[in-house]
């Protein structure tokens, strides 16, 4: 199959083209490159691909494609909440435009990337794909708007479907460094404290970059008629876990390393427990790795590969990164690239 991967030149695209690949699909990359310098290690080995910005995509660049997985977007909350209408129109518009264009273009089905983040507060009890939706961020808000827009574009010949994806873990040649599992194990290497600003009651759902690049491989794979405009969450119940305890996992894979929850950022009011079920009973998937096992892999990768403070609270972390764009004059006001480098 060919498939258009958005965004491949991220944190999760990094991850995910290699595993296509080795499932026989024929991979085309789509991005702007402004996370493409971001490598901690190896340089990865990036699929042909489309230089374009994500809101000026045309329907003849997805003549021949069979498939879209479409990852490319402002994913952060703090980056959202600071330009929530330049996130919007990525994130929203955009993708929205591209699902039309792919449909127009004789694309037959669109992995669209969503996040367990759009339950918002939904307390203690485990949520799945049938519970209210209660977005709290504009990114969330921009994944809600995007689900119940493809929801209208399906047909017979157009098949969507919605991974809401629990919050990534795990190495990736491309890093992130500003999701909790890798910024803790990050912490606890560079500085030996796992310093935890909320309360460390929170609950998150985690799920490691390899797991959501399999999913995604079960959704491309999968009769279309079967994934047609459902949505799956995409975990495991194991890594259901609160802050606290995520950072006792890092404190108990990086030695030397101690747990210090300050509090002084307050209660934080993301807190979701998730049902994954649905896409073990329809899908036969499970995720494999658990918090424990992520965070030693990003122990020994962190260590191997040289992580350094300034990168890690630099080009590793999404807004600080478009700030270093923005004020090279590489990207514009509407983080739209302007010229190539930093």
């Amino acid at each position: 199959m060919r498939v258009l991967v958005t965004g491949h030149q991220g944190y999760l695209g990094t991850v995910m083209v290699p595993v296509l690949r080795a499932r026989g699909h024929d991979v085309v990359g789509l991005d702007t490159g402004l996370f493409a310098d971001c490598v901690l290690g190896p340089p990865p080995q990036d699929p042909p691909m489309l230089t374009v910005d994500l809101r000026d995509v045309s329907a003849g660049q997805l003549t021949g494609v069979d498939a879209v997985i479409h990852l490319a977007a402002l994913s952060n909350d703090p980056l959202g909440a600071l330009i929530p209408e330049i996130t919007h129109d990525i994130n929203h518009r955009a993708s929205v435009r591209l699902a039309r264009l792919a449909k127009d273009a004789g694309v037959r089905r669109f992995l669209y990337a969503s996040t367990c983040s759009v339950y918002g507060a939904a307390g203690d009890g485990l949520v799945d794909e049938q519970a209210p939706l209660r977005p709290i961020t504009p990114y969330a808000e921009s994944k809600v708007r995007v689900e119940d827009d493809l929801v209208t574009l399906a047909d017979a010949d157009f098949a969507p479907v919605f991974l809401r994806n629990a919050t990534a873990f795990g190495f990736s040649p491309r890093l992130r460094a500003d999701i909790v599992l890798n910024n803790l194990v990050g912490h606890a290497v560079l500085d030996g404290v796992v310093k935890v600003l909320s309360d460390g009651t929170p609950w998150r759902p985690l799920v490691h970059a390899e797991d959501i690049a399999e999913a995604f491989a079960v959704c491309l794979e999968a009769p279309a008629a079967a994934i047609s405009c459902r949505a799956y969450n995409i975990g495991t119940e194991t890594n259901n876990c609160t802050v606290a305890e995520i950072a006792q996992a890092v404190a108990a894979a990086v030695p030397g390393s101690e747990v210090v929850i300050t509090g002084e950022s307050g209660a934080d009011p993301r807190s979701y427990r998730v049902d994954f079920g649905a896409a073990r009973r329809d899908l036969d998937y499970t995720a494999r790795w658990t918090v424990a096992a992520g965070a030693a892999q990003l122990y020994t990768e962190y260590v191997a590969c040289g992580l350094t403070a300034a990168d890690f609270s630099g080009r590793f972390v999404r807004l600080a990164r478009l700030r270093q764009l923005g004020e090279s004059g590489a990207v514009d006001a509407t983080l739209r690239r302007v010229r190539a480098g930093v």
